[in-house]
C-alpha cells in the first residue's frame, strides 16, 4: 500500500504552507518517502503540474522515473468501473464528464487497482455539479486522507536545528 498524492497537495504546498523557499524539508520528505515506496502520484497529475511553467513544474519534471505512476490494464479496468458508477450516480452530466476525463478519476482508479490511499485536500461536497475525490473513494472502498493526516501517520518531522551561534562582537 502506498499513498497517492493529488495535484492539490503539491499546488497548495507550494503556494502556502510548504513553499520551496522556506520549507524545503517538506519536499525532501516527499522524495525520501517516495524512495521508501511510501509516496507516489500519477502521470495525469504530472501532466497538470508541468503545465504551470514555474518552480513546481520544474520540481515535477525533476522527479525520478516511477514517482508519477503510469496507467496499465488494471487501471483501465478500474476506470471502467468508475465510469459505470459515475454514469449511474445522481450527478449532472457535466460533473460526470469532468470527473471521468480528469486526473481525479485516474487517481481513484490507481487506488482501486493497487489498494492505495489517496491524499487530497478535497472534502465531500454533496453537490450534483461536481464529483469529488472523497465521494468516489467512499463509493469504491478507497481510503483517503488529507496531507496532515499522512504526515502524522508517517511520522514526518520537520525540525529546525539549533540557531546559529552569533559571531562575537568586535570590541
Amino acid at each position: 500500500m502506498a499513498y497517492l498524492l493529488d495535484a492539490n497537495i503539491f499546488i497548495q504546498a507550494k503556494n502556502r504552507e510548504y513553499g520551496f523557499d522556506f520549507c524545503p524539508a517538506f519536499w525532501e520528505w516527499i522524495d525520501t518517502a517516495h524512495a521508501a515506496g511510501v509516496v507516489h502520484s500519477i502521470d495525469a497529475v504530472h501532466t497538470e503540474l508541468i503545465g504551470w511553467g514555474d518552480d513546481l513544474s520544474d520540481w515535477a519534471k525533476a522527479r525520478p522515473a516511477g514517482f508519477f505512476r503510469q496507467p496499465d490494464t488494471q487501471i483501465v479496468a478500474a476506470l471502467g468501473t468508475l465510469a459505470q458508477w459515475a454514469n449511474g450516480a445522481d450527478y449532472e452530466q457535466t460533473a460526470r464528464a469532468t470527473f471521468l476525463n480528469g486526473a481525479d478519476a485516474q487517481l481513484i482508479a490507481h487506488a482501486i487497482a493497487r489498494g492505495d490511499t489517496v491524499v487530497t485536500h478535497e472534502v465531500p461536497g454533496g453537490s450534483r455539479k461536481r464529483i469529488k475525490i472523497p465521494e468516489a473513494a467512499v463509493a469504491h472502498g478507497v481510503r483517503y486522507v488529507n496531507p496532515y493526516q499522512l504526515l502524522r501517520i508517517e511520522q514526518a518531522r520537520f525540525v529546525l536545528g539549533p540557531p546559529p551561534t552569533a559571531a562575537p562582537e568586535a570590541a
